[in-house]
């Protein structure tokens, strides 16, 4: 099957440069909602079977021209969610930011015991978004659209894919409403076919002005 993971569009948190993980969270600015609207024009030649999303707001609003462009309901799953930032939420400070994205990339070296400061670990991350996708993969055989988030994207396909690493998607951008395409099963595994950090719609639809943590390479 074919899964495209794409990033939500811009939320007010990207701009602040805030990490903004919990539920429900924010909804869209004006230029997410662009950017969600670019998605079933940039779709136009996939095989949609399924639509995807977290529990959060901001994947589901990101969602919906494309669900109702094929008619397709989106399905909410709890497991795609961000990765919490436990008690560096609301923090838009360097030593915060450090910490958030110094424990992701913990997790892609094989640290999944290391935990995010007051929220969990590797393991309970990849235990729910690996659930999720076995549970999406077994009732489809073509190609599904999942809306999920940045920091969440970016350590699932480095871990996961088996042509890619932690260390390439996390130093190359996911900007909102990146897409990374992977073609695959679960009994065969999955292969990164394609990864573009800008979004869908276009360059027209980057903000070069934001700081959005979850989205910008890491050095």
């Amino acid at each position: 099957m074919r899964l495209l993971l794409i990033r939500h569009g811009q939320t007010p948190a990207n701009v602040a440069g805030v990490l903004d993980t919990a539920a429900p969270g924010p909804g869209l600015t004006e230029l997410g909602e662009r950017q969600a609207r670019a998605v079933p024009h940039a779709l136009r030649d996939e095989n949609v079977q399924g639509i995807y999303a977290s529990r959060l707001v901001r994947t589901q609003l990101t969602a919906s021209p494309l669900s109702s462009e094929r008619a397709l309901d989106v399905v909410v799953h709890d497991g795609l969610h961000e990765i919490e930032a436990g008690a560096l939420e609301a923090k838009s400070d360097e030593s915060s930011i450090k910490a958030y994205l110094d424990t992701i990339i913990r997790w892609g070296t094989g640290e999944l015991d290391a935990r995010m400061p007051g929220a969990s670990d590797g393991h309970t991350f990849f235990g729910r978004f690996d659930a999720a996708v076995a549970e999406i993969a077994g009732a489809h055989d073509d190609t599904v659209v999942v809306f999920s988030h940045g920091a969440a994207i970016r350590a699932w396909v480095g871990a996961r894919a088996l042509n890619a690493s932690g260390e390439f998607t996390l130093k190359n951008p996911l900007d909102n409403t990146g897409v990374a395409v992977l073609d695959g099963s679960l009994a065969h595994g999955w292969d990164l076919v394609s990864w573009a950090g800008t979004p869908v719609g276009g360059e027209s639809l980057v903000d070069r002005a934001a700081p959005d943590p979850t989205g910008e390479a890491v050095e």
